[in-house]
């Protein structure tokens, strides 16, 4: 699968000048084309002074009152470039829709502006290039500045500077274009270009002054020379006056690059966290916050006096912003606990900021990152009513897919793949991809083939098709479907220098592996194909894992087994199968009798993962692990890991009371383990947890009963009732059976105790009943016991000869017991 969870953040330019998009490059260009009456040019007079949205207002309802199409005309051109100013490109495009104003000389350029205004950079070039070339256009130049433009929001500066060429000598445009070309050439860098176009021009703006000031400053960054650039953007910084505030973002972020470049961001942090102080406000937050952090990563030890100030502060965006970067610099740091903690308050602030919508989805995959899936989903899901910008909802939709895939819902992980499919995200490939997997996970073949198909047209990834074709013999793999074995031995057989075909060998290895009976053999040979094969890493990893369980499949052979997953956790530290293969490891130090070993593996499974099932299980055996270990404070240690699982509450909790009592006995602490045995019996505990604590407390009332002899009758309640809750044949009842007779004898009743022990053979004898040995015997033994000691030779010899006949494990000693028996009381002839 295409995945989002390493992707990094897109990174920002280092300046901010197109941050205002086409809009704020071109300024308010009132429609010329037609005379507007003055009724229509008071209307449109508050945009003029930088108040479109009363001009919005106004125009509408004079759109509205138009009865003659002239006059619907001539409001609706005034409207457009009111619209674009005010940020409603789109109304302004469906104005421009309109078959009245389509013979204008201006629409070209004004259906270019609201294109580009809606970051539809692609759509847009075609009007730019077509108002330029219309002499009768009245923008003809803004027209050719636009397209330079677009061409630079597309990413090609060479088409950029070429369309900027016309206006260089135009005397109204020379040094506009001159500075934005001067830009261009840096961003190659081609700083003597760049100084060539400084050079030759003289603006007599203040504005445009600054700018040549900020480009000389940046030229001196592209020739390494960050101390002079400093100075240059430090006095933009500290002498505003003039400069657009696009320019002076610009400025603080040449200073931030400058420290960067000399290796002192410290001093960088303040020009930024200055800034942000006065400004709580700024549209460009989010910018300015990135920018810090960058500063941040480079710090040996980021002062977080500003972060930590913000965040108890009320002004918002800016506590919510200095929230999430507090949280990133915590997880810098290993502090992962506190990075939770500063996003869970992010997230729980109210109300949230649009802007923050990343910063849920940063906090969504570090939940994920440990397990949480329905946690991490469900932040996705506040993140997406957020209403994020078109970039952020496809990593979303793409991380949420991956998400609901990962959980086995493959209908809404289609789903959110699909819709971060959309054509303009750039992760619509890999978004693409994973959707055909999920129509392949659903049984959909259909779909499947269409977004095969549509992904071999586009030709966007070369390799797609080849790996869906991969992806459906080993999605029919993990499916268990027949036909999985001849899909991918056809893929290996067609495409065998295809770099994924060690993951087809491994898969088939999985698929002999599986098998009934198992195909070791085969499987070995496929994972040695694999790694001739030059393995992937994906299959590198899942062969390394296969092979652990094949070494496995070989009794007796532990130190292979140890081996192969000491190295599998060595080589592949964040593989998602470290879990099971460290409990594996940990399982296999146990039962080699190892306890330390084992103890530490399972210690650190738990670390790793603090919650679930598995962290339980780890708990759970760890502390078993260190009981058997015969270290000074082993046992001690062993009751605060039953304690750590206990809290889980998961399925072991009440096993692990039971043990954290069997350890107070072995401690000499009985009425601390009778606590904890109640506690289990009050509780809504599984049967078998319950009888265990029903049989330690019998236990304990018998072994108090040395002492106390009232106590034995304790016991026998404790164990009649034991009978009670297991009142078919078997280990339970028959252990209860036998201790409520070892209490009778114990109490002088050795006839009751006699007829427990031989209750207990009768109720073996019962063939609707498998037989259970261990109690059965004891129970045996110790009723021949009685009866020998009572000179009942006879009687004893037919207990023997049961015991004999029921052919278990201890059958010969019984038969041993019966011959002495025999020989001393001359029974031959019974």
């Amino acid at each position: 699968m295409k995945t989002l969870l390493s992707a990094a953040v897109s990174s920002r330019r280092a300046r901010l000048i197109a941050l205002l998009g086409m809009v704020g490059c071109l300024g308010f260009v009132p429609a010329r084309s037609i005379a507007a009456s003055p009724d229509v040019a008071r209307a449109a007079q508050a945009a003029a002074e930088g108040v479109p949205e009363v001009s919005v207002a106004r125009l509408r309802d004079m759109l509205k009152s138009a009865s003659r199409d002239e006059d619907w005309r001539a409001v609706a051109l005034q409207l457009v470039p009111v619209l674009i100013a005010a940020q409603q490109p789109a109304e302004a495009l469906a104005l421009l829709d309109d078959a009245r104003v389509k013979s204008d000389p201006s629409w070209n350029f004004w259906r270019g502006q609201s294109l580009a205004a809606l970051h539809r950079w692609s759509d847009a070039l075609p009007f730019f290039q077509a108002a330029a070339r219309d002499p009768a256009s009245s923008a003809w130049a803004q027209a050719t500045f636009g397209a330079a433009e677009v061409f630079r929001a597309l990413g090609q500066p060479a088409e950029a500077i070429s369309a900027l060429a016309p206006l260089l000598d135009d005397p109204s445009w020379s040094v506009r274009a001159r500075l934005r070309s001067a830009d261009l050439l840096l961003d190659r860098p081609d700083g003597s270009g760049a100084e060539r176009l400084l050079d030759n021009m003289n603006p007599a703006l203040v504005g445009e002054r600054k700018e040549r000031r900020f480009l000389r400053g940046r030229l001196e960054l592209v020739r390494h020379r960050p101390e002079r650039a400093v100075a240059i953007f430090e006095s933009l910084v500290k002498k505003p006056e003039g400069a657009s505030h696009s320019l002076v973002l610009a400025a603080l972020f040449g200073v931030a690059d400058a420290h960067l470049q000399l290796r002192t961001p410290e001093s960088g942090d303040d020009f930024l966290e200055d800034f942000i102080d006065r400004h709580p406000h700024d549209e460009n937050l989010p910018e300015l916050f990135a920018k810090l952090d960058e500063l941040y990563r480079a710090e040996r030890k980021p002062a977080r006096v500003e972060l930590e100030k913000w965040t108890r502060e009320a002004e918002q965006p800016r506590r919510a912003f200095a929230q999430w970067y507090r949280a990133r610099i915590e997880l810098r740091a290993g502090h992962r606990d506190r990075a939770v903690q500063a996003f869970e308050e992010l997230r729980n602030a109210h109300p949230r900021r649009p802007g923050t919508a990343a910063a849920f989805l940063e906090f969504a995959q570090l939940t994920a990152e440990t397990g949480g899936l329905d946690e991490a989903i469900a932040i996705l899901e506040e993140a997406r009513a957020l209403r994020p910008d078109p970039p952020v909802l496809d990593r979303i939709n793409l991380l949420s897919g991956e998400l609901h895939y990962a959980a086995g819902r493959f209908d809404l992980a289609t789903t959110r793949f699909e819709e971060a499919a959309r054509p303009a995200s750039p992760f619509a490939a890999a978004s693409k991809f994973n959707a055909s997997l999920g129509w392949l996970q659903l049984g959909n073949h259909d779909r499947f083939l269409a977004d095969y198909n549509e992904l071999q047209k586009a030709a966007t990834s070369p390799e797609s098709p080849a790996e869906l074709r991969l992806a459906e013999g080993l999605v029919q793999a993990a499916k268990g479907e027949k036909g999985a074995t001849a899909a991918l031995q056809k893929f290996v057989r067609d495409d065998p220098t295809n770099p994924r075909v060690s993951e087809a060998w491994v898969a088939l290895a999985e698929i002999a592996f599986h098998a009934a009976p198992p195909r070791i053999d085969e499987a070995r040979t496929d994972l040695q194909r694999a790694a001739e094969a030059k393995s992937t890493p994906a299959a590198a990893e899942q062969g390394d894992y296969l092979a652990i369980w094949i070494e496995d499949t070989f009794p007796g052979n532990e130190a292979g087994v140890i081996e192969r997953a000491s190295r599998f956790l060595s080589q592949h530290a964040s593989s998602r199968f470290t879990g099971d293969v460290r409990m594996k490891l940990a399982e296999t130090y146990y039962r080699r009798q190892d306890f330390a070993n084992a103890q530490t593996q399972f210690e650190t499974l738990a670390e790793q993962k603090p919650s679930g099932a598995m962290a339980e299980k780890a708990l759970f055996f760890a502390a078993q692990s260190a009981m058997s270990t015969m270290g000074p404070h082993s046992l001690d240690r062993a009751i605060e890991l039953f304690d750590r699982a206990v809290q889980l509450k998961g399925d072991l909790r009440w096993s692990a009371r039971n043990e954290q009592a069997v350890i107070e006995r072995r401690l000499n602490k009985p009425q601390d383990a009778l606590l904890l045995y109640e506690e289990v019996l009050k509780s809504e505990a599984k049967p078998s947890d319950k009888r265990e604590a029903l049989c330690g407390k019998g236990d304990i009332y018998f072994e108090m009963g040395s002492e106390d002899p009232t106590k034995l009758d304790r016991a026998v309640e404790s164990y009649d009732q034991l009978m009670k809750e297991s009142s078919q044949p078997g280990h339970w009842r028959n252990q209860a059976l036998f201790k409520k007779g070892v209490c009778l004898e114990k109490k002088g009743d050795r006839d009751g105790a006699l007829t427990i022990f031989y209750q207990v053979m009768e109720e073996q004898a019962r063939p609707d009943h498998p037989p259970e040995f261990f109690w059965f015997y004891k129970a045996g033994f110790n009723a021949a016991r009685l009866l020998e000691d009572a000179a009942k030779w006879e009687s004893a010899a037919n207990v023997y000869e049961k015991l004999v006949a029921a052919g278990g494990t201890r059958s010969e000693e019984a038969q041993a017991r019966l011959n002495r028996l025999r020989l001393e009381h001359f029974l031959w002839g019974n």
